[in-house]
């Protein structure tokens, strides 16, 4: 089983967390599919839920393409299918999820291959067509390194304005090599927006090896490093669409890295804050950890000011993975380590920080998960990469009571903009408002609706009005000017 290890302070409150953890037996836990080694497997972090209402993501591994992986499709009920293998040439070894498009296409990016064995950035259609629409290290600097990047570990985020953008782990326009933050239209047109430690070895405190962007809802995107910042063990940092970049926290601030290290990717809350798990740090003492410790759980306010929420110790788990926020207002996420079975856990935390744990993996049923989504059933899914019947990974499902919604995407755009609007049932939607103001729409299926902003919409819940009921947005919808 592959291990995917993730490689100046504004304000800081610090609240230290004693694994007050409860287990909770009110849920239900689904392996919906085992991969093997005539196909795909070895899954990467997390699946996106399409237009048909069906899952996708990525495989690290495959039996074809010299081992270069894949893209997998999956229905709800566990019927998993490979969509797209990677050739090399068009990129391989993916080893993060997919980006769903406003065009229903699927967006990524691989770690290595491509024109010159860099990586490169891509897009599949529900059909399975797959396409390199642009090959990293395709600029070179005058010292002769990728000044567009070398590899990339997350997949690019789709902005508003149709544009998505992204980060790669290292290359960049200067001596550092650690990584950049780019923007790239949907035909494949790069920009370059940011380079990290352009003054190596004194790279400041901007940071080595960007995590991937989430855009908040100020329009800025904001991400983690998992190395560099002032005391070398990763960063959060605000970066501006023209790529004017702010480095809001340096981790291991505290003695003997109380506050965590080695960030991953963050998610902004309804609250405004940011939410996010640090691989390693927090300081307990236990066998299974680092030297620094199991992980840790925090918050960090836009403007810099960090809280840890809660410090993994082992036998609750280690080394967890980025965090969804649910319906509830709770975080879900995984561990990918330990555990009572030692193959990692599923939890639930509470903006508080008060965690329970929802599932403990017994190999059998996946080892090794990473990250989860919640789909427009109320139900989270998520891949583990090790384990299952063939030991080669697993995709599942966690049902813990929550209802069905709808979700929008984009989440924000101007009035007359396109929006599709993805759930279930929606055969026989009767209405559709933003924030109560009516919109025209098109059911296209049973899991999409396409809609137009409506004139005088303001900014607030999406209603759709099924035969079942009404459905409410997961997330506010946000009118621009």
């Amino acid at each position: 089983m592959r291990t995917l290890s993730p490689a100046r302070t504004v304000g800081i409150v610090f609240a230290f967390c004693t694994a007050s953890a409860i287990f909770s037996p009110a849920q239900t836990f689904t392996s919906l599919a085992s991969f093997n080694s005539t196909g795909g497997y070895d899954p990467n972090p997390g699946v996106v839920q399409g237009f048909d209402g069906n899952f996708y993501g990525t495989t690290y591994n495959s039996d074809s393409g010299n081992g270069s992986g894949t893209v997998f499709e999956i229905t709800p009920s566990g019927t998993l299918t490979t969509l797209g293998s990677f050739n090399y040439s068009d990129g391989a070894n993916p080893t993060a999820g997919l980006t769903l498009a406003t065009t229903g296409n699927f967006y990524g990016t691989t770690s290595t291959g491509g024109a010159n064995a860099a990586g490169v950035i891509f897009d599949i259609t529900p059909a399975g067509t797959l396409s390199a629409i642009y090959s990293l290290c395709s600029v070179i600097s005058g010292r002769g390194l990728c000044a567009d990047g070398f590899g990339s570990n997350a997949a690019p985020v789709q902005a508003p304005n149709g544009h998505f953008y992204g980060t790669t782990a290292t290359g960049g326009d200067g001596a550092g090599v650690s990584g950049t933050v780019f923007k790239i239209t949907p035909g494949g047109k790069l920009t370059t927006l940011y380079s990290f430690c352009p003054q190596y070895p004194s790279c400041g405190t901007d940071g080595r090896s960007p995590q991937g962007l989430v855009q908040a809802t100020n329009g800025n995107f904001y991400g983690t490093t998992n190395g560099g910042g002032a005391n070398s063990f990763g960063t959060v940092f605000k970066i501006t669409p023209a790529g004017v970049l702010t480095t809001l926290y340096s981790f291991c601030s505290l003695t003997n890295c109380a506050d965590g290290t080695t960030p991953l990717t963050l998610v902004q809350a309804t609250d405004g804050n940011f939410y996010g798990t640090a691989w390693g740090g927090g300081f307990y003492n236990n066998t299974e950890c680092s030297v620094y410790g199991c992980g840790t759980i925090f918050k960090i306010t836009p403007g810099g000011i960090l809280t840890t929420l809660y410090t993994f110790q082992g036998t609750d788990g280690t080394s967890p993975d980025a965090l969804v926020q649910a319906t509830d207002g709770n975080f879900y996420g995984t561990s990918g380590i330990a555990g009572s079975n030692n193959f990692g856990t599923i939890f639930e935390i509470t903006a508080a920080g008060k965690l329970t744990f929802l599932h403990t993996f017994t190999f059998s049923d996946g080892a090794g998960p990473y990250g989860l989504v919640q789909a427009t059933n109320g139900s989270f899914y998520g891949t583990a990469a090790g384990g299952g019947a063939n030991g080669v990974g697993t995709v599942f499902s966690l049902s813990v009571g929550l209802g069905p919604f709808v979700e929008t995407l984009p989440s924000a755009a101007k009035v007359g903009a396109k929006v599709v609007i993805l759930g279930n049932n929606l055969t026989g939607t009767t209405n559709v408002s933003f924030n109560g103001t009516a919109a025209k729409f098109t059911v296209i299926s049973n899991t999409a609706i396409r809609t137009t902003v409506p004139t005088g919409a303001t900014s607030g819940v999406v209603e759709v009005a099924t035969p079942s009921g009404t459905l409410k947005s997961n997330v506010r919808f946000r009118v621009v000017p």
